[in-house]
């Protein structure tokens, strides 16, 4: 498949296609970032989304986190080490922006990004040479695998189950009446987003060659959890149908 360049930015979670992804940008090398995706046009505004394997979404130095027992980081690659393409998982989420805000606020400078998740891609290289990070990055396309038709309907009750039963650790009323959507591939990424889970199992999601693999991973998943939460008295408040906003 043909390899594209696009615009990288790393995160401390996982996008998934469909999903949304708030973004409150305020380092120096995002905002640049930001500033050249608001001057191409509204339908090519495509930056590559990649979950942290090992090091810092954000610099120490940058505004909002200031840390002085460590040495300053500046740069595209601040907080990623010597070879950035190491820190990162190699399989993320292309992101389309919809909406970049700049603030205005004189004591509140940077971006109000919204972006969704697009299509899955294969991380090659990692170009530290410019502003901001870039990625040589390959599509990966999504086919549905041997019987995701049958594993979506399992999928969907064990996430019924879950859900249920994730309310009650929280001492929460589950609403009802949200439907699930039928398309199995798009079913996959939900309840993979939904699911509360750690970043390398959201990235095992991710990664699955198709997906009736996913919704196997799912499935087995959502079992165990649901397993766990009924021999459990509570556990903090989640909330199932949002992703986090990132403050970068």
């Amino acid at each position: 498949m043909t390899s594209v360049r696009l615009p990288l930015f790393p995160l401390n979670s996982v996008l998934f296609p469909g999903l949304v992804l708030p973004l409150n940008v305020f380092e120096a090398r995002y905002r640049a970032m930001m500033r050249d995706l608001s001057a191409v046009p509204e339908d090519d505004r495509r930056f590559a989304v990649i979950a942290i394997r090992d090091g810092r979404e954000v610099a120490a130095t940058a505004q909002g986190m200031p840390d002085n027992t460590l040495p300053a980081a500046d740069g595209p690659a601040a907080g990623f080490g010597d070879d950035p393409m190491q820190a990162f998982h190699t399989v993320g989420c292309i992101a389309d922006a919809a909406t970049i805000r700049e603030k205005s606020s004189a004591d509140d400078t940077g971006y109000e990004v919204l972006a969704t998740g697009t299509t899955r891609f294969r991380l090659l290289s990692v170009d530290a040479s410019g502003p901001y990070l870039t990625g040589e990055v390959e599509e990966l396309e999504d086919g549905d695998g041997e019987g995701a038709g049958a594993l979506a309907s399992g999928v969907v009750r064990a996430f019924r189950t879950y859900q249920k039963r994730l309310a009650w650790a929280n001492e929460r009323t589950l609403s009802s009446g949200q439907d699930l959507p039928a398309d199995p591939s798009v079913l996959s990424y939900l309840v993979a987003a939904a699911a509360v889970l750690d970043v390398p199992a959201k990235q095992r999601l991710l990664e699955a060659p198709d997906t009736a693999a996913r919704l196997a991973q799912e499935l087995k998943l959502l079992r165990q959890e649901s397993a766990l939460l009924g021999k459990l008295p509570s556990l903090p408040a989640v909330d199932l149908t949002r992703q986090p906003t990132s403050p970068n």
